[in-house]
């Protein structure tokens, strides 16, 4: 079987508008929280969320074009720029046939919708943008992302609410291993900070409601955490058969070794209380990775700041990890992120792959009230970076419906 590496990378998030600024936001520890810029939120119960900073879409995209494009396709061709540049790679060099896009969103073009639905609501003569439909559809991230580029090969959408990224990555993986292409371009973008998203997910009580502090809302596996911040932005990872990324002299960031998919087939939004689908999923990705648990160095978990997912996921990781999960190195990059649904995958993927790039564990930030139902001997990275030359990491991501997906990524050494 042929082996996969990762050998570019983009990212646009709440911590960071690029790779090296995202590098040093995880570092820092920085919240990217504050109060929602995009509408007036006093109506709704969460008034803060994690958005792009300082991002003006013209700096990218002409301006026309930015008119016909929701925000979450935005957000995904500037993520996919920059994983494209960071490759090194000559377009005019490469196979278009044998080249992808397999690009992940849980909600797309949410922002469109509600626009054309509140403009048309009162008007006995309703005018729709003809636009309406392609900036809506979540397949539309792969599909301008392949025009523009002219990657003939698989291109599709990928929706599976927050495992949507796991999903898009353990697909293109699966096309380069069994031969049908050479180099896809896979990752996820959301932009769902909008009065319906954060109406619709504030109903659930989803949601953080912590307004008078919304910098440290986000407290993962804190005993008083009270729902997700809700995130948006962009992740890319260019996946290349090692023997191609050779011949051309890429710079390999990291090996992908394994993936796997499972489904609690429990609840529609809330995790199997024992963490049964994600302790199958962790435990299948470390056996196609032939890779022991007691090898792995890190975990990047799904790690929501929702009451009851936060403590399932721990107790999934114990039932595969056994003794080897007091010497791991475990965090919630979205303390920091926020929670960028269909996307999160994607930006802790390269969270994963930049800690065994750059030998460090980023913190999960915003602990303050040990939960007595977690194991105090876990290292939880709490609050500060810590220094680890990690070999092996393990990213989770789990969404409604009960979709896990969990990905293993490996240090390259020739």
């Amino acid at each position: 079987m042929r082996r996969v590496v990762i050998t570019g990378l983009g990212a646009l998030t709440p911590i960071g508008n690029t790779v090296t600024a995202y590098l040093e936001g995880l570092q820092k520890g920085v919240s990217g929280a504050n109060r929602i810029t995009y509408f007036d939120p006093v109506k709704f119960k969460t008034q803060f969320a994690c958005e792009i900073k300082d991002f003006e879409p013209t700096d990218f995209i002409d301006r026309r074009e930015v008119r016909r494009l929701d925000r979450f396709v935005i957000y995904a061709l500037v993520a996919a720029d920059e994983a494209l540049q960071n490759s090194g790679i000559d377009m005019g060099q490469l196979d278009l046939d044998r080249s992808g896009v397999i690009w992940a969103s849980g909600i797309g073009g949410l922002r469109s919708l509600e626009e054309e639905i509140v403009y048309n609501a009162s008007s006995d003569q309703p005018r729709y943008n003809p636009f309406m439909i392609p900036k809506m559809i979540g397949n539309m991230g792969a599909g301008h992302i392949s025009m523009k580029y002219g990657l003939r090969g698989p291109s599709y959408g990928v929706v599976s609410a927050c495992a949507s990224t796991g999903h898009a990555l353990g697909a293109a993986a699966d096309d380069i291993r069994l031969g049908r292409s050479d180099f896809m371009v896979v990752g996820g973008s959301e932009a769902a900070v909008t009065e319906v998203g954060i109406g619709g997910f504030s109903a659930m009580k989803a949601l953080s409601t912590r307004n008078d502090d919304f910098a440290t809302a986000s407290r993962p596996y804190d005993a008083e955490r009270d729902g997700f911040v809700l995130g948006e932005g962009a992740g890319c990872l260019i996946l290349e058969e090692l023997e191609h990324a050779k011949a051309r002299g890429a710079t390999i960031y990291a090996e992908l070794m394994g993936y796997a998919a499972t489904s609690d087939a429990y609840h529609i939004t809330a995790p199997h209380p024992e963490g049964l689908g994600a302790s199958n999923c962790m435990r299948n990705a470390l056996q196609f990775a032939g890779i022991s648990p007691a090898d792995v160095d890190y975990i990047n978990t799904h790690g929501t700041s929702t009451p009851l997912g936060d403590g399932a996921e721990l107790k999934a990781i114990q039932k595969v990890f056994g003794q080897s999960i007091y010497d791991l190195n475990i965090s919630s990059t979205k303390s920091m992120t926020g929670h960028l649904l269909g996307a999160a995958g994607a930006i802790e993927n390269i969270a994963c792959v930049l800690a065994i790039q750059h030998k460090f564990v980023p913190p999960t930030i915003n602990h303050f009230n040990p939960d007595p139902e977690i194991d105090p001997r876990i290292n939880l990275t709490f609050n500060e970076v810590q220094e680890r030359d990690v070999k092996v990491a393990l990213s989770n991501t789990f969404g409604f419906g009960g979709h896990n997906s969990a990905a293993v990524f490996k240090r390259f050494e020739g």
